[in-house]
Protein backbone atom coordinates (compact mmCIF):
# COMPACT_ATOMS: atom_id res chain seq x y z
CA UNK A 1 0.00 0.00 0.00
CA UNK A 2 1.36 3.41 -1.01
CA UNK A 3 0.14 6.54 0.76
CA UNK A 4 1.41 10.07 0.22
CA UNK A 5 1.42 12.55 3.09
CA UNK A 6 2.11 16.26 3.32
CA UNK A 7 2.50 18.16 6.59
CA UNK A 8 0.47 21.27 7.32
CA UNK A 9 0.56 23.61 10.28
CA UNK A 10 -1.44 21.20 12.44
CA UNK A 11 -1.20 17.66 11.09
CA UNK A 12 -0.34 15.28 8.27
CA UNK A 13 -2.71 15.30 5.34
CA UNK A 14 -3.11 12.62 2.70
CA UNK A 15 -2.60 13.89 -0.85
CA UNK A 16 -3.26 12.24 -4.18
CA UNK A 17 0.01 12.86 -6.03
CA UNK A 18 3.68 13.54 -5.45
CA UNK A 19 4.76 17.05 -4.55
CA UNK A 20 7.88 18.76 -3.26
CA UNK A 21 8.60 17.88 0.35
CA UNK A 22 6.07 15.08 0.75
CA UNK A 23 6.36 11.72 2.52
CA UNK A 24 5.59 8.50 0.66
CA UNK A 25 4.70 5.63 3.02
CA UNK A 26 5.01 2.17 1.47
CA UNK A 27 3.71 -0.72 3.59
CA UNK A 28 3.51 -4.37 2.48
CA UNK A 29 4.06 -3.50 -1.19
CA UNK A 30 3.23 -5.90 -4.00
CA UNK A 31 5.22 -6.20 -7.23
CA UNK A 32 3.25 -3.43 -8.94
CA UNK A 33 3.83 -1.02 -6.07
CA UNK A 34 7.55 -1.90 -5.93
CA UNK A 35 7.83 -1.04 -9.63
CA UNK A 36 6.03 2.22 -8.94
CA UNK A 37 8.48 3.10 -6.15
CA UNK A 38 11.40 2.47 -8.51
CA UNK A 39 9.97 5.15 -10.79
CA UNK A 40 10.62 7.68 -8.01
CA UNK A 41 14.30 7.44 -8.87
CA UNK A 42 15.16 5.04 -6.05
CA UNK A 43 17.86 2.39 -6.66
CA UNK A 44 16.45 -1.14 -6.79
CA UNK A 45 18.88 -2.47 -4.18
CA UNK A 46 17.62 0.14 -1.66
CA UNK A 47 14.12 -1.32 -1.97
CA UNK A 48 15.52 -4.84 -1.64
CA UNK A 49 17.39 -3.91 1.54
CA UNK A 50 14.28 -2.32 3.06
CA UNK A 51 12.17 -5.44 2.41
CA UNK A 52 14.78 -7.99 3.55
CA UNK A 53 13.50 -9.36 6.88
CA UNK A 54 17.06 -10.07 8.06
CA UNK A 55 18.53 -6.69 7.06
CA UNK A 56 20.53 -4.99 9.82
CA UNK A 57 20.40 -1.27 10.55
CA UNK A 58 22.83 0.66 8.36
CA UNK A 59 23.14 3.65 6.04
CA UNK A 60 24.07 3.94 2.37
CA UNK A 61 24.35 6.65 -0.27
CA UNK A 62 23.98 6.15 -4.02
CA UNK A 63 23.82 8.98 -6.59
CA UNK A 64 22.64 11.50 -4.02
CA UNK A 65 19.97 9.17 -2.61
CA UNK A 66 20.40 8.22 1.06
CA UNK A 67 19.13 4.98 2.56
CA UNK A 68 18.74 4.57 6.33
CA UNK A 69 17.64 1.14 7.54
CA UNK A 70 16.57 0.64 11.15
CA UNK A 71 14.83 -2.16 13.01
CA UNK A 72 11.32 -1.51 14.32
CA UNK A 73 9.69 -3.48 17.15
CA UNK A 74 6.60 -5.43 16.19
CA UNK A 75 3.95 -7.10 18.34
CA UNK A 76 2.95 -10.47 16.93
CA UNK A 77 -0.44 -12.17 16.87
CA UNK A 78 -1.60 -14.13 19.91
CA UNK A 79 -0.98 -17.38 18.01
CA UNK A 80 2.64 -16.52 17.13
CA UNK A 81 5.50 -18.46 18.67
CA UNK A 82 7.26 -15.25 19.69
CA UNK A 83 5.20 -12.37 21.18
CA UNK A 84 7.47 -9.60 19.89
CA UNK A 85 9.94 -9.42 17.03
CA UNK A 86 11.55 -6.76 14.85
CA UNK A 87 11.22 -5.78 11.18
CA UNK A 88 13.39 -3.51 9.02
CA UNK A 89 12.23 -0.07 7.95
CA UNK A 90 13.92 1.64 5.03
CA UNK A 91 13.99 5.45 5.06
CA UNK A 92 15.01 6.80 1.65
CA UNK A 93 15.84 10.47 1.20
CA UNK A 94 15.86 11.79 -2.34
CA UNK A 95 16.19 15.36 -3.52
CA UNK A 96 12.51 16.13 -2.98
CA UNK A 97 10.94 13.12 -1.26
CA UNK A 98 10.99 11.08 1.91
CA UNK A 99 10.10 7.45 1.22
CA UNK A 100 9.64 4.84 3.95
CA UNK A 101 9.35 1.17 3.02
CA UNK A 102 8.34 -1.58 5.45
CA UNK A 103 7.22 -5.14 4.81
CA UNK A 104 4.67 -5.02 7.68
CA UNK A 105 2.48 -2.50 9.42
CA UNK A 106 3.83 -1.61 12.87
CA UNK A 107 2.67 0.40 15.87
CA UNK A 108 5.51 2.89 15.31
CA UNK A 109 4.28 3.82 11.86
CA UNK A 110 0.63 3.91 12.93
CA UNK A 111 1.39 6.36 15.72
CA UNK A 112 3.66 8.40 13.49
CA UNK A 113 1.01 8.66 10.79
CA UNK A 114 -1.54 9.61 13.45
CA UNK A 115 0.50 12.75 14.02
CA UNK A 116 1.78 12.02 17.52
CA UNK A 117 5.18 13.56 16.74
CA UNK A 118 5.40 17.17 17.90
CA UNK A 119 6.30 19.64 15.17
CA UNK A 120 6.43 16.98 12.46
CA UNK A 121 7.29 18.43 9.06
CA UNK A 122 7.81 16.48 5.88
CA UNK A 123 9.78 19.44 4.51
CA UNK A 124 12.51 19.01 7.14
CA UNK A 125 13.94 15.64 6.23
CA UNK A 126 16.57 15.38 8.96
CA UNK A 127 14.14 16.26 11.71
CA UNK A 128 11.58 13.87 10.23
CA UNK A 129 14.09 11.02 10.40
CA UNK A 130 15.15 11.89 13.95
CA UNK A 131 11.55 12.05 15.17
CA UNK A 132 10.87 8.68 13.59
CA UNK A 133 13.95 7.26 15.33
CA UNK A 134 12.79 8.75 18.64
CA UNK A 135 9.34 7.18 18.24
CA UNK A 136 11.03 3.86 17.51
CA UNK A 137 13.09 4.02 20.72
CA UNK A 138 9.98 4.97 22.75
CA UNK A 139 8.06 2.05 21.28
CA UNK A 140 10.82 -0.33 22.35
CA UNK A 141 10.53 1.06 25.88
CA UNK A 142 6.75 0.65 25.78
CA UNK A 143 6.99 -2.99 24.71
CA UNK A 144 9.66 -3.66 27.35
CA UNK A 145 7.29 -2.41 30.05
CA UNK A 146 4.57 -4.68 28.64
CA UNK A 147 6.95 -7.65 28.74
CA UNK A 148 7.90 -6.90 32.35
CA UNK A 149 4.21 -6.73 33.34
CA UNK A 150 3.46 -10.03 31.59
CA UNK A 151 6.45 -11.71 33.21
CA UNK A 152 5.21 -10.59 36.64
CA UNK A 153 1.87 -12.32 35.98
CA UNK A 154 3.64 -15.49 34.85
CA UNK A 155 5.82 -15.32 37.95
CA UNK A 156 2.76 -15.52 40.22
CA UNK A 157 1.50 -18.56 38.30
CA UNK A 158 4.87 -20.31 38.46
CA UNK A 159 4.87 -20.44 42.25
CA UNK A 160 1.92 -22.84 42.05
CA UNK A 161 2.80 -24.57 38.81
CA UNK A 162 3.65 -28.25 38.37
CA UNK A 163 4.02 -28.06 34.59
CA UNK A 164 6.39 -26.46 32.10
CA UNK A 165 3.82 -24.25 30.31
CA UNK A 166 4.71 -21.08 32.20
CA UNK A 167 8.43 -21.72 31.75
CA UNK A 168 7.89 -22.13 28.01
CA UNK A 169 5.97 -18.83 27.99
CA UNK A 170 8.93 -17.17 29.69
CA UNK A 171 11.20 -18.66 27.05
CA UNK A 172 9.11 -16.96 24.34
CA UNK A 173 9.59 -13.58 25.99
CA UNK A 174 13.29 -14.25 26.42
CA UNK A 175 13.53 -14.81 22.66
CA UNK A 176 11.75 -11.50 22.10
CA UNK A 177 14.30 -9.76 24.33
CA UNK A 178 17.12 -11.30 22.30
CA UNK A 179 15.57 -9.87 19.13
CA UNK A 180 15.21 -6.49 20.83
CA UNK A 181 18.83 -6.50 22.01
CA UNK A 182 20.17 -7.31 18.56
CA UNK A 183 17.98 -4.70 16.85
CA UNK A 184 18.71 -1.95 19.39
CA UNK A 185 22.47 -2.48 19.20
CA UNK A 186 22.23 -2.35 15.42
CA UNK A 187 20.18 0.88 15.60
CA UNK A 188 22.67 2.40 18.02
CA UNK A 189 25.63 1.69 15.75
CA UNK A 190 23.75 3.14 12.81
CA UNK A 191 22.94 6.31 14.78
CA UNK A 192 26.53 6.70 15.90
CA UNK A 193 27.55 6.50 12.28
CA UNK A 194 25.00 9.17 11.42
CA UNK A 195 26.35 11.32 14.22
CA UNK A 196 30.00 10.99 13.19
CA UNK A 197 29.86 10.48 9.43
CA UNK A 198 28.99 12.62 6.44
CA UNK A 199 25.99 10.66 5.19
CA UNK A 200 23.55 12.57 7.35
CA UNK A 201 24.28 16.02 8.72
CA UNK A 202 21.50 17.31 11.00
CA UNK A 203 20.73 20.98 11.28
CA UNK A 204 22.23 22.59 14.42
CA UNK A 205 18.72 22.73 15.89
CA UNK A 206 18.44 18.96 15.47
CA UNK A 207 21.71 18.07 17.23
CA UNK A 208 19.94 17.98 20.60
CA UNK A 209 17.20 15.80 19.15
CA UNK A 210 19.83 13.37 17.84
CA UNK A 211 21.37 13.21 21.33
CA UNK A 212 17.92 12.50 22.79
CA UNK A 213 17.44 9.66 20.34
CA UNK A 214 20.77 8.11 21.32
CA UNK A 215 19.91 8.45 25.01
CA UNK A 216 16.54 6.76 24.52
CA UNK A 217 18.04 3.92 22.51
CA UNK A 218 20.79 3.34 25.08
CA UNK A 219 18.18 3.36 27.83
CA UNK A 220 16.18 0.76 25.90
CA UNK A 221 19.33 -1.34 25.45
CA UNK A 222 20.05 -1.17 29.18
CA UNK A 223 16.47 -2.09 30.07
CA UNK A 224 16.57 -5.00 27.63
CA UNK A 225 19.82 -6.30 29.13
CA UNK A 226 18.38 -6.06 32.66
CA UNK A 227 15.10 -7.73 31.69
CA UNK A 228 16.92 -10.48 29.80
CA UNK A 229 19.25 -11.24 32.73
CA UNK A 230 16.39 -11.25 35.24
CA UNK A 231 14.30 -13.47 32.99
CA UNK A 232 17.17 -15.91 32.47
CA UNK A 233 17.74 -16.22 36.21
CA UNK A 234 14.01 -16.53 36.85
CA UNK A 235 13.74 -19.42 34.41
CA UNK A 236 16.52 -21.30 36.19
CA UNK A 237 14.98 -20.59 39.59
CA UNK A 238 11.44 -21.51 38.58
CA UNK A 239 12.57 -24.71 36.92
CA UNK A 240 13.83 -25.72 40.37
CA UNK A 241 10.59 -24.50 41.98
CA UNK A 242 8.48 -26.61 39.62
CA UNK A 243 10.64 -29.63 40.38
CA UNK A 244 10.34 -28.95 44.12
CA UNK A 245 6.55 -28.52 43.87
CA UNK A 246 6.36 -31.87 42.13
CA UNK A 247 8.52 -33.48 44.81
CA UNK A 248 6.21 -32.11 47.52
CA UNK A 249 3.17 -33.57 45.79
CA UNK A 250 4.91 -36.92 45.36
CA UNK A 251 5.92 -36.90 49.05
CA UNK A 252 2.31 -36.29 50.11
CA UNK A 253 0.99 -38.98 47.80
CA UNK A 254 3.60 -41.45 49.03
CA UNK A 255 2.70 -40.68 52.66
CA UNK A 256 -1.00 -41.21 51.93
CA UNK A 257 -0.20 -44.51 50.21
CA UNK A 258 1.75 -45.71 53.25
CA UNK A 259 -0.98 -44.62 55.67
CA UNK A 260 -3.76 -46.45 53.83
CA UNK A 261 -1.61 -49.53 53.27
CA UNK A 262 -1.94 -50.68 56.91
CA UNK A 263 -5.76 -50.85 56.94
CA UNK A 264 -5.55 -52.58 53.56
CA UNK A 265 -3.08 -55.11 54.98
CA UNK A 266 -5.26 -55.86 58.02
CA UNK A 267 -8.41 -56.11 55.89
CA UNK A 268 -6.59 -58.49 53.54
CA UNK A 269 -5.50 -60.74 56.41
CA UNK A 270 -8.98 -60.95 57.88
CA UNK A 271 -10.45 -61.61 54.48
CA UNK A 272 -8.55 -64.91 54.14
CA UNK A 273 -10.38 -68.23 54.52
CA UNK A 274 -8.24 -69.46 57.45
CA UNK A 275 -8.65 -69.47 61.22
CA UNK A 276 -7.81 -66.00 62.63
CA UNK A 277 -7.61 -64.68 66.21
CA UNK A 278 -10.91 -63.31 67.51
CA UNK A 279 -12.90 -64.27 64.43
CA UNK A 280 -15.77 -65.66 66.58
CA UNK A 281 -16.09 -62.57 68.76
CA UNK A 282 -19.29 -60.54 68.23
CA UNK A 283 -17.29 -57.34 67.83
CA UNK A 284 -14.57 -58.74 65.56
CA UNK A 285 -15.26 -56.28 62.69
CA UNK A 286 -15.33 -53.26 65.02
CA UNK A 287 -12.11 -54.30 66.74
CA UNK A 288 -10.40 -54.86 63.40
CA UNK A 289 -11.54 -51.46 62.15
CA UNK A 290 -10.42 -49.77 65.37
CA UNK A 291 -6.98 -51.41 65.15
CA UNK A 292 -6.59 -50.23 61.57
CA UNK A 293 -7.51 -46.66 62.52
CA UNK A 294 -5.11 -46.69 65.48
CA UNK A 295 -2.19 -47.94 63.40
CA UNK A 296 -2.92 -45.37 60.65
CA UNK A 297 -3.18 -42.59 63.24
CA UNK A 298 0.17 -43.56 64.73
CA UNK A 299 1.79 -43.52 61.26
CA UNK A 300 0.26 -40.10 60.51
CA UNK A 301 1.54 -38.76 63.83
CA UNK A 302 5.06 -40.06 63.13
CA UNK A 303 5.09 -38.56 59.65
CA UNK A 304 3.77 -35.24 60.98
CA UNK A 305 6.47 -35.14 63.66
CA UNK A 306 9.12 -35.71 61.02
CA UNK A 307 7.52 -33.05 58.78
CA UNK A 308 6.96 -35.55 56.00
CA UNK A 309 3.35 -34.47 55.51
Amino acid sequence: MITIYKSTNTRLETIGSLSEGCWVSVIEPDDREIAQVKDFGIPADFITHALDIDERAHTERNDGVVLIVLRLPQEQDKTAQIPYSTVPLGIILTGSLIVTICRAETAVMRKFIAGQANGLSTDKKNRFVLQLLLHTANQYLHYLRDIDATVDVLEDKLYRSLQNKEVMDLLKYQKSLVYFTTALKSNELMLERLQKGQLFQPHPEDVELLDDVLIEIRQAIEMTYISENILSQMMDAFASIISNNLNVVMKILTSITIVISFPTLIASLYGMNVRLPGQHLPYAFSLTLLASLMISSIVVLVFWKKNWI
